[in-house]
This record gives structure tokens, sequence and C-alpha cells, in this order.
């Protein structure tokens, strides 16, 4: 049994200090593994992962929170890094690697004109609705998928506080968001045409329709292409959030893959491969926008990101990164299913490969009580472990082999503890929590 004692003890302390631990919901310790997680590290290499004790764990889990596409300290992108650090990360000069970011995502996306950057998703998706409300200024968002945190967003639970509950991250509470914004942030959900369908006939004041093109399902019965004609007919701006999924399936944006091109396109996370960048491409006349509203900040002017992006992006070029992450996150979900077959486990699978993931089926508490066993087990083992792989380009055939050998170990443990009914008991600590709660 791996000795966890600096990073539980760091965490309560930052719980003390810092509102919600973390900057990161998605970070936190209750979401993993309460009073168990180790929760900092030291070093990160490939998809491997320190501990502030020491411990070695293999990350297959969220590398990131889908951040580190090529793995953790990528030699490449380290090699770009420190040579624009080395001379000099931001000067009261421009940096040129921002125009050859621009110019480069522009021949990927050759439907758009104009680019525009940020330093991460959150902020990005901000500047993309902004600029799209500048240019039809029209208020209402109509939107699909997690997009963030910002007021916009987060309006959509003004009027219902279960609105945002389908799109990824449930209990996301509103306070502080002003109750003006009541009614301008109306959500649909994927595959369900008829939705907007009912929005836009319902509202005539839709300035922009925002919507992760791709997440745990494919589009069916030509979804995008219909969303499409809907943004058209009514004059709205049609938003791609590919924060979570550019990169993975192909090189750029997965709407590439689908024929289906919007008006703006939002690209965070995997493009600079763990350091801050998030870019927002789209057409010029919609793009030009951004001229007639106030978008402005220092550290959008920084070096390093451009520098990571533009070697992040050659790498994934050259090395066929989306076809690398086909192939391991299939391994990952085929071996899944078989594990559950042997151990008569009822799991279900979603996600495409690039971003795979499982579920229990056992009813809503028992399900989270079961992933909680499953990462507990998992670390033991020397994994960082969860229900989702975000796959990277180091994750190599041998780590899926010996990940799937203690996976065969902790599903066995897990069906006799369902047989057993004494789940509950073999938990060394509380279940995990779901969505947003108040920490104390």
């Amino acid at each position: 049994m791996k000795k966890i004692k600096k990073g539980i003890k760091l965490w309560s302390k930052a719980k003390k200090i810092i509102p919600g631990g973390t900057q990161l919901l998605s970070k936190r310790a209750e979401m993993f593994l309460p009073n168990q997680w180790p929760s900092y590290y030291k070093k990160a290499k490939g998809v491997e992962v320190w501990d502030l004790d020491g411990n070695k764990y293999i990350d297959m889990s969220l590398m990131g929170v889908g951040s580190c596409i090529l793995g953790y300290a990528d030699p490449d992108v380290s090699k770009a890094v420190k040579k624009v650090i080395e001379q000099g990360s931001i000067s009261t000069l421009n940096s040129p690697e921002e125009v050859e970011l621009a110019e480069l995502l522009l021949k990927l996306h050759p439907w758009a004109g104009m680019a525009r950057f940020a330093r991460t998703g959150g902020e990005a998706m901000a500047i993309a609705v902004r600029i799209a409300r500048a240019q039809t200024k029209k208020d209402r968002v109509a939107f699909c998928g997690y997009h963030g945190w910002s007021d916009w967003y987060l309006a959509a639970n003004l009027a219902d506080k279960s609105n945002l509950d389908g799109h990824l991250l449930p209990g996301l509470e509103p306070s502080g968001v002003p109750r003006v914004l009541k009614g301008t942030a109306i959500p649909f959900h994927y595959n369900k045409i008829e939705e907007l369908e009912k929005i836009v006939r319902q509202h005539k004041d839709i300035g922009a329709i925002v919507m992760e093109p791709i997440r745990h399902q494919p589009p069916r019965d030509n979804f995008l292409k219909k969303i499409r004609k809907i943004a058209f007919e009514i004059g709205a701006v049609l938003i791609f959030d590919e924060i979570t999924s550019g990169w993975r399936f192909n090189i750029g944006g997965v709407h590439l893959k689908y024929g289906v091109n919007p008006d703006i396109a939002v690209f965070g996370k995997a493009m600079s491969n763990g350091f801050p960048m998030a870019a927002i491409i789209g057409k010029k006349k919609v793009m030009q926008a951004a001229q007639t509203t106030f978008i402005s900040s220092t550290y959008w002017t920084e070096r390093i990101g451009s520098a990571a992006a533009l070697a992040t992006i050659d790498k994934m070029i050259s090395h066929d990164v989306p076809g690398h992450l086909d192939k391991i996150g299939k391994l990952i979900g085929e071996g899944w299913q078989g594990l559950a077959d042997i151990h008569q486990l009822k799991i279900k699978i979603e996600g495409l490969p690039p971003l795979i993931n499982f579920s229990f089926n056992y009813g809503e508490k028992e399900n989270q009580a079961l992933s909680t066993l499953f990462t507990q087990e998992m670390l033991r083992r020397g994994f960082l472990a969860s229900k989702s792989v975000y796959v990277s380009y180091s994750h190599k055939e041998k780590d899926v082999e010996k990940y799937l050998d203690n996976v065969d170990k902790v599903f066995r443990i897990i069906k006799k503890a369902i047989d057993k009914k004494n789940v509950y008991q073999l938990l060394k600590g509380p279940v995990a929590q779901t969505g947003f709660q108040r920490l104390t």
C-alpha cells in the first residue's frame, strides 16, 4: 500500500485558504477519492506522475484534464518553450509567433479568415460569444454542451437550476450572475434538433448558437448540418466549442471531418500540450466585430503559449497523433468491455476512442460508490484512474496492457463486493462527489 501523507495534508490546508481548494473543479480530491487522493504532484513525464511523497503513478485518467495530448513534459514542446523563455517571454513589442500561429490555424481551416488569441478555454468562449453578440446585435444564446464558468453560460441556471445538469457538470450554481441575464442562455440537447427548432420558434432574438460539435456521441441524422442551416436562416453566429474535441480526432477541429463549417471555432487544451493557450478563429466578417467592442488583455500577448502551440501542432501533424489516440482508445474500450463480460459486471461504455469513458449500471447511488471503489483500488496499484481516459500520444500499448491487467483484478474485487453487498465497507473514505458542491 502506498503511503500518501503530504498531498492529503496539503489539500486539507488548501481548502482553508483557497475557496474550493483549487482553481479547477475537476481537480478536487473529492471528485476522485476523498481523504485518500494524493492531490499534488512534484513531477510529471510522459504518462507518469510522482506525488509529494515520491510515489509514482501511471496516469490513466484526465492527463491534465485533456490538455496534455502529447503527454507530460513533451521534449519537443519543452525545447520550443525554453527557447522563447530565454529570449524573453513578453515585451513592449508583440511576438511574431502569434502571427505564425494565426496563419497556421487559418491554413488548417480554409473557411476562416481571422484569428484572435486568449490563454484559457473559458475566457476564449466568453470572447467568442461577445463577438457574436457584437456582430448580430442580439442578446440570446442557444447552446448545447459544457462551455465554462462565464456569466453568459451560467445564466442558463437562473431560469432553472437544473438547466445545465445534462451538459457535463451538474449542480452549477449561478450565484453572483446578474439576474437580469435570466433567459439569455437557453439549452438544447445534442442530437435533438427539435429542441433547437422550438427555441428558435419561441425567440426571435437568438444571436448565437453555441455547441460542442462532438463529445460522447457522434452526430446523427445530419444534426450538425441542420444546426448550420438554422443558424444561417435566423442570422445567428454558429460557434463550435472545440476546446475538448479539437485535435483529438483529426488535425484541427473535428468539424472538418463532418464537413460543417461554423462562423467561429474555439480551441484550447490540447493545442499547446499543457501550456496556457486558446484560439478563436472565424469568418472575417464576423471576427471584424471584435473591433467594435473592447476585448484586450496583457497576457494574451505573451510568447510561450504561441510557441508551445506551434510545436505541439507540428508534432501532431508529423506523428499522426489522432491516429494513435484512436488506436489506444479502442484498446482501452475493448479491454473494459471484455473484462466486464468476464466478471459479469454491468457497465456502459461511451465516447469516441480519444475520449473514452465507462460507467457502472447499478443505479445512481450505487454507481458512484462503485466508481469510488474502482479509483481507490487502482490507486493502490499505482494508477491515477477514474471512469474517463483522455488518451495521449505517450500512452503506449504496454501501458494499456499493464492497466488492463490491474483493471481485471479490480473488476474481480468489485464484482465480489456487489455479490456480497459490502461495497461501502470496502471504501476507506467517503464516496466521491459528482458535480459542483461547496467544500468545507
